[in-house]
Formats: structure tokens, C-alpha cells, sequence
């Protein structure tokens, strides 16, 4: 079979809200196979007035949200542009994740802003975005939805792990691809490092000067979501309920930075417990949290397995050239989310595509 060649901007925006990610990726297909090429990456920072307004969206009105959803799709459609007068490639799609709002799986909705029609109408290319509906309407979590791309783009290790707003895993099992949030990360760690005046802890300076909290540490390895089995998938939610009561209970008690150290020692804790006696190779870690020196230090001792740091774009840009791949296999209506990963009832080619 010839090779197909698609060119296609991927946009992410994560829980962290410290900015979007775009990634313009050039994907080869050869039958089943693909390769990719990052050609240029680059991270548009939110403005303090967008990010007061998406976290504080989730309490907003129904009017904000429909007002919200449209505006950052908008904004989306406006930072291709500029991502495009910088990096001018060849574009046939975009593919935007969108913000998460609202992940309530077990009741049947999940939610990301960032209006396609007008991220489109913007940029004048094809998008495809809301890319988690299609799967929790057949039953699933919606999430997590970059194991396809680590099945097809980055099958040669032996596990992936994101440390983003929440950290996940996936692996292969057997015949299947299994993966999971396993804890929160940076969504529970850059709100402490702020109450020093830092946007997040660079390279865990803040964890290394601390010490663990045994009674804290012990609470959050505790909590029930840690002792369920997968499909499972966590959201702001479950950290508001569950996580923060903890912190709140002992903040006021302990230093910033043993409140740090504890916290970075429960993430580490819980990925070794979410990784399979099975796995063998090596596992690659990209996010965010991949530049926390200390937070890495703290996993390699734990791990059963060696740690690879893949290249900075890799790192940095991983789900946005993930979310990229997921834009491909829905242009070919190749299924794009793994009912093995989430619980769905089949495997499903999610996805809503806007023309310009």
C-alpha cells in the first residue's frame, strides 16, 4: 500500500491550566503502521483573567459556560493562527482536546469547552474535537484516551506514564492495552507550591527540603479509589471531595515543604502499586511532572522497572501530539479510544468534525 500523509495541528489543555499546547505533527500510514514527525511545538500561556475563568467555571452559570465554551474556542481558533505566522506548514486538520469542566463518567457526562465550529470558522481548517463523548455514551470513562497513540506511536516501551494535571499509566497486558489515572500530580502539587508565590515546584526543590508527614501519607494511601480495579478515571471532582480535606486537615499544622514531601511520596508510592508484576522493558515518562527532578528521583526508587526521559517535544507536547493521532484515526474512522482501557462497550472512533 502507498503512503498516506496527513498533516495536522494537535491543541491540549490540561487541568493544570497553565496553557495550551500546540504541535504541529506530520503522521505517515503505511496499512496499519504509523510514524509521526513533531515539525514545531509550542506552549501559548492562559492569561490570569482566562485562568481565574475556567477554574471557576465549574460554579459558574449555565449563560457563562455556553459564553466560556464559544470564547475559547475563539481564542483556540486565534493561537493557530499565531502558531501558523510562526511554523508556516501544511495543514490538512486540527484536533483539539478541549478544557475538561466536568468528568462525571459513572453518571453518564463528561464535558470539553472550546467550541469546534469556532475554532474552525477562526482558522479556516477542518477540526475535530470532543473526542471523550462518544466513549462514555457507550458505557466508558472517556478517559484516558492517549493509550491508543501509546499503543501505535510508542509501543517499543514497556509502560507510559503522564505526569500531568493527574498522573496515568498504560501498559500492555496480555493482548490488551490497559491504562488508568492512577493519582493526582501536578493538579494537587502547583496549588501548594502557590502558597509560596510559585506557579509549580522546579525540579522539586521545594519536596526536597521536606519531610514526610507518616499520618498524611498514610490517609492518602488510603483513599478507596486507590484499592478499585480499572477502568477507572479521576477528575477535579474526586480531588475536591477527597484529596483536599486531607490537605486542609494537616496544612495548617505541618510546613509547606513536609506538606510537599508528603504529597510527592504518595505519587511516587502509587504509581509503583499501579504498575504490573508483568511489565518488562523500559517505562517512559512525559508531562510536566517530568521536569520534576525530585518527583522523577522519587519514582525511579520505586519503580520495578528503569525510567526513560524521551526528548524535551516528546515530554512537553506527548498528549498534544497524541490528540493530534486520535484527529487522524477519526478522519479515517479508524477507532480512536480502547474499550480495554475504558470499560466501553466496543471500541469507539470519537469525535466531532467541524469544516470551516
Amino acid at each position: 500500500m502507498e503512503h498516506k500523509v496527513f498533516n495536522i495541528i494537535g491543541i491540549m489543555s490540561g487541568t493544570s491550566l497553565d496553557g495550551v499546547d500546540l504541535a504541529h505533527c506530520t503522521f505517515r500510514i503505511k496499512e496499519s503502521e504509523y510514524t509521526f514527525q513533531l515539525n514545531a511545538c509550542r506552549t501559548y500561556p492562559f492569561s490570569k483573567e482566562w485562568n481565574t475563568r475556567l477554574s471557576s467555571l465549574p460554579e459558574s452559570s449555565a449563560l457563562e459556560y455556553a459564553m466560556t465554551h464559544t470564547a475559547l474556542g475563539k481564542l483556540l481558533g486565534s493561537l493557530v493562527n499565531d502558531f501558523l505566522k510562526e511554523f508556516p506548514f501544511k495543514v490538512d486538520y486540527v484536533a483539539s482536546h478541549g478544557q475538561t469542566i466536568f468528568h462525571q463518567p459513572a453518571k453518564g457526562y463528561t464535558s470539553q469547552i472550546g467550541e469546534g465550529a469556532a475554532i474552525a470558522a477562526m482558522c479556516g481548517y477542518p477540526v475535530i474535537c470532543d473526542f471523550r463523548t462518544s466513549d462514555v455514551g457507550h458505557g466508558g470513562q472517556g478517559a484516558p484516551l492517549v493509550p491508543i497513540g501509546d499503543e501505535f506511536l510508542f509501543g517499543s516501551y514497556g509502560a507510559c506514564l503522564n505526569l500531568g494535571g493527574f498522573a496515568n499509566i498504560s501498559f500492555r497486558q496480555g493482548t490488551d492495552r490497559i491504562a488508568f489515572d492512577i493519582c493526582p500530580a501536578n493538579f494537587i502539587l502547583n496549588p501548594i507550591a502557590g502558597m509560596v508565590g510559585e506557579a509549580f515546584d522546579k525540579d522539586g526543590i521545594i519536596a526536597s527540603k521536606g519531610k514526610i508527614v507518616p499520618e498524611l501519607l498514610t490517609k492518602l494511601n488510603s483513599l478507596p479509589y486507590y484499592f478499585q480495579s480499572p477502568p477507572k478515571s479521576l477528575g477535579r471532582e474526586w480531588v475536591e471531595m477527597e484529596v483536599n480535606p486531607l490537605i486542609n486537615e494537616f496544612k495548617q499544622a505541618i510546613s509547606i515543604e513536609d506538606l510537599m514531601r508528603t504529597l510527592v511520596e504518595h505519587i511516587a508510592i502509587q504509581i509503583s502499586k499501579s504498575m504490573s508484576k508483568e511489565l518488562h522493558g523500559s517505562m517512559m515518562i512525559s508531562g510536566g511532572g517530568a521536569h520534576n527532578t525530585f518527583l522523577v528521583e522519587r519514582i525511579c526508587e520505586h519503580s520495578p522497572i528503569p525510567i526513560v526521559i524521551p526528548e524535551k517535544n516528546v515530554v512537553d507536547f506527548k498528549e498534544a501530539l497524541i490528540f493530534a493521532f486520535l484527529g487522524l484515526l477519526r478522519i479515517l474512522e479508524r477507532p480512536n479510544s480502547l474499550s480495554s482501557v475504558t470499560g466501553a462497550k466496543k471500541n469507539v472512533s470519537g469525535g466531532a468534525i467541524y469544516l470551516p
